[in-house]
């Protein structure tokens, strides 16, 4: 999955338990439980398995799970909601191009795709 050149600035990761369904696919923010900040190694090991996820066949559903906020300290520079469902992922934010910014494919079922879900369920406290 493509991420905005700026990515590189990204600082901290908020992961973010999606609980409620998002009111609409173009919220303005992700909706949801906080369950991890991650910071350093785990920035750019999160980063790096979006970095490699490859396409996949989009469907229509987009409920997103899953998703997060990549910031540089207090800044923010872009979210992410993630559906392992449908195989969508939402990129927004200040620091992406409009011509990035929309619901990508992403191949849910690619190791990238099953080591990204396992850390993201490794911060559930359910």
């Amino acid at each position: 999955m493509l991420l905005p050149t700026a990515a590189v600035q990204t600082e901290l990761i908020d992961v973010v338990r999606i609980t409620e369904t998002m009111s609409s696919p173009w919220a303005d923010a992700l909706a949801g439980e906080d369950t991890a900040l991650w910071e350093a190694d785990q920035v750019q090991q999160a980063l790096l398995l979006v970095a490699e996820l490859p396409e996949g066949e989009l469907q229509r559903c987009f409920f997103p799970g899953w998703g997060i906020r990549a910031r540089k300290a207090s800044e923010s520079l872009f979210e992410i909601a993630f559906c392992f469902r449908c195989q969508g992922a939402r990129l927004w934010g200040p620091v992406v191009p409009a011509d990035q910014q929309g619901i990508h494919s992403f191949d849910p079922d690619s190791a990238p795709g099953r080591a990204l879900l396992a850390l993201f369920q490794s911060t559930d406290p359910s």
